[in-house]
């Protein structure tokens, strides 16, 4: 199915926020409690690929303690630990959230307990694919001797963690798709943000401790990581920290050293293990390293310095980017903040699209695929203002294409794909999408990162102000997907997808609601003269037609389909026109639907078929029979057709085979029936507004009878 640029979905099987205070209303005047239809207290809900390793029980909180508690004493970073899965990329992320109290009220309402209307139903919300959505979970919780198996808070009796990963999984399908991944993703779940990667090992910036600093002070949240080896996932280096591990960024500071010898700042950077164990960095300011005698008691009482087993502790800033190789920063984007929380703080702008690469039709590959790369969908970033503190007058822009639902697809088999975009420069006149000869001649300007199998790709870029074309698209073609383009800058940006409106130009004229074009321009090629060969047809079909059409001069469908077959059949290798094909022909001249062509009329119609019969040939460079779906829009514009991204895309569903290929007839038939629905909708919208008011009888009798 195709959505358009501002379409949104709410994934199935997730109810809203109505949807769930009914429910509750519903299970309180029955007494019942809450068990979730669409996530129930199954095995597939937990292990989709195998079998549960051990006999897990699901049990309420009211099952597993005497007094179980949403929140017990305030939700803190050290209430988060990890279980029996993968997900320490989640748990990292969780802790950064903990530091943020608005943030954490809008993923978990404090308002729930297990007391005041108590009926088994607990709420999320969770930002998704481009949009917030609540998440409603019944409190059913894997146990193994009464104990939570997966994420679980430090105290017993507190379950707003383990229910919260029981939502996430919820919304990605399963607790085991919820196995591997980055921190960034559920950092920009629970914000709406958009997150930086940065190497630390070559490519930190100059000022990475000042974007740092401002990240903090923004309540952005961070994680950061060090790549495993291979076959050492998870395993402790002699410093303490553990490769392929993902950690959070809870605090950094500048601290304040004074001594008889010394004084000054330091930067420093407090990071927690989600383990919540003493597994923890050893080096220079550990726990118990020396260099805490450097620092006053109210110093250390500032930082919340604490010395326990927890797994949180302290590095330099110097330690830190030599020990870490990756760190994550989730900037707090319109999605995350409301207007009373900034403050004087700068907000990004933020402009989002909904699309798909659909093999066959748009899914082009990454530009070593030059002959298909422009079918790839286009988005037009216009920027318009330089940033205020940019001395080269440039504008800041964070571009990032987030694929979607590929966690919940690893059910069906399917992975992350990989992916990238690259973006051009664009001219002020170049208004429709950007086709192959524009690619071959032109350079881009900037790109992403990296082409990588994420769920999402971004980058920050410095232009100067202009319009340009976004390229998202998957390292190899023919690759199926949805995806999200946002597009951040501190300045307002005009964006939005790159399309043509749907649109006929006859024989040089313009289309219903078209501007005026330049001399030459946008209009199909002019009617060059017959060949001799076609001289010759049109001469045995003027014979073919008096012999068939009989005394009142007309024909209809079938003796029609006998003259072009005739005909055709002899410069082309296929089956001959069907006649539903010769029925459709008879439609587009039959104006007093009379279901027969007189000679006039089929006149017209041999001139569409001399001008389609010869775009075919032109773009059947192969000469295999058939051209290439990729390549039916330029096929159909060379004549006069202006197609957008949602009616190409229903052409090619609907007249390509299996290799997406479409043979000679079908391209005939595909353009006769465009041109017929064109035409009579131009008919009928009087305006050119793109608005026809059809009654019910005329709709009928335009799209049965085409």
């Amino acid at each position: 199915m195709y959505r358009n640029g501002n379409s949104s979905r709410r994934s199935r099987g997730f109810q809203p926020a109505a949807s769930a205070k009914d429910t509750l209303r519903k299970c309180k005047e029955s007494g019942i409690l809450f068990e979730d239809p669409a996530f129930g207290a199954e095995a597939s809900n937990i292990f989709f690929s195998c079998e549960p390793p051990k006999p897990y029980v699901w049990k309420r909180p009211k099952e597993i303690c005497d007094n179980p508690e949403w929140i017990s004493s305030g939700a803190s970073r050290f209430d988060v630990r990890q279980g029996e899965l993968g997900d320490c990329w989640l748990l990292a992320a969780v802790a950064s959230l903990t530091c943020n109290d608005k943030l954490f009220h809008k993923v978990v309402p404090p308002e729930q307990n297990f007391t005041d209307d108590y009926c088994g139903l607990f709420r999320f919300n969770f930002w998704h694919q481009g949009d917030w959505q609540e998440v409603v979970v019944d409190d059913r919780l894997p146990t193994y001797n009464g104990q939570l198996v997966f994420m679980h808070s430090t105290e017993k009796n507190e379950f707003w963690s383990a229910l919260l990963e029981k939502a996430y999984a919820k919304l990605m399908g399963s607790y085991e798709s919820l196995k591997g991944g980055s921190t960034s993703e559920a950092m920009e779940d629970f914000t709406g943000g958009v997150t930086e990667m940065f190497d630390l090992r070559e490519k930190a910036p100059p000022n990475l401790l000042r974007i740092m600093l401002k990240a903090y002070e923004r309540g952005s949240l961070m994680g950061c990581s060090i790549d495993a080896d291979p076959g050492r996932i998870e395993a402790e280096q002699d410093n303490g920290l553990i490769m392929g591990h993902a950690y959070s960024v809870t605090k950094i500071s500048l601290m304040d050293i004074q001594t008889s010898r010394m004084q000054g700042q330091i930067p420093m950077v407090r990071v927690r293990n989600p383990w919540g164990n003493e597994c923890e960095w050893k080096g220079p300011w550990s726990d118990s390293s020396q260099e805490w005698g450097l620092i006053s008691d109210d110093e250390k009482e500032e930082l919340g310095l604490r010395k326990d087993d927890d797994g949180e502790f302290w590095m330099s800033f110097k330690d830190f980017t030599a020990e870490f190789q990756k760190l994550e920063i989730c900037n707090l984007g319109p999605d995350s903040l409301d207007e009373e929380d900034l403050g004087d703080k700068k907000r990004w702008e933020m402009h989002k699209e909904h699309g798909a690469w659909v093999p066959r039709v748009n899914a082009g590959g990454c530009r070593n695929y030059l002959e298909t790369f422009w079918t790839n969908p286009q988005y037009r970033m216009t920027l318009t203002d330089p940033d205020d503190d940019d001395d080269d007058d440039l504008c800041t822009s964070i571009v990032a294409i987030l694929q979607k639902d590929r966690r919940k697809k690893r059910k069906e088999g399917l992975d992350m794909l990989t992916i990238g975009y690259v973006i051009y420069k664009l001219e002020d006149d170049q208004s429709g999408p950007l086709d192959v000869k524009f690619f071959k001649y032109n350079a881009s300007v900037a790109k992403s990162p990296t082409f990588i199998n994420m769920r999402e790709v971004c980058g920050r870029h410095k232009l100067p102000p202009g319009t340009y074309c976004i390229i998202p698209s998957t390292f190899e073609p023919m690759q199926e997907g949805d995806f999200l383009v946002r597009i951040f800058s501190e300045k307002r940006n005009e964006s939005g997808e790159i399309d043509e409106q749907t649109a006929y130009v006859d024989d040089g004229g313009l289309s219903e609601g078209e501007p005026d074009p330049e001399p030459d321009e946008g209009l199909p090629e002019e009617r060059r003269d017959p060949t001799d060969e076609e001289q010759s047809q049109e001469s045995s079909l003027k014979d073919n037609f008096r012999r068939l059409a009989g005394e009142d001069m007309e024909i209809d469908a079938f003796e029609l389909q006998e003259v072009l077959n005739a005909v055709f059949q002899k410069e082309f290798s296929f089956p001959g026109f069907t006649i539903d094909a010769t029925r459709s022909m008879v439609a587009m001249h039959d104006g007093d639907l009379s279901g027969k062509l007189g000679y006039d009329e089929f006149k017209d119609l041999w001139e569409d078929l001399r001008k389609w019969k010869g775009v075919f040939k032109e773009y059947d460079q192969d000469r295999s029979g058939a051209l290439n779906s990729y390549e039916l829009r330029s096929a159909l514009n060379s004549v006069g057709f202006r197609l957008s991204n949602r009616t190409l895309q229903s052409l090619v569903m609907r007249y390509s085979n299996r290799e997406g290929h479409i043979n000679f007839g079908d391209f005939i038939v595909c353009a006769v029936r465009l041109k017929t629905m064109l035409t009579s909708f131009r008919g009928v919208d009087v305006e050119g507004q793109g608005i026809a008011p059809y009654d019910i009888e005329s709709f009928i009798q335009t799209t049965m009878y085409s």
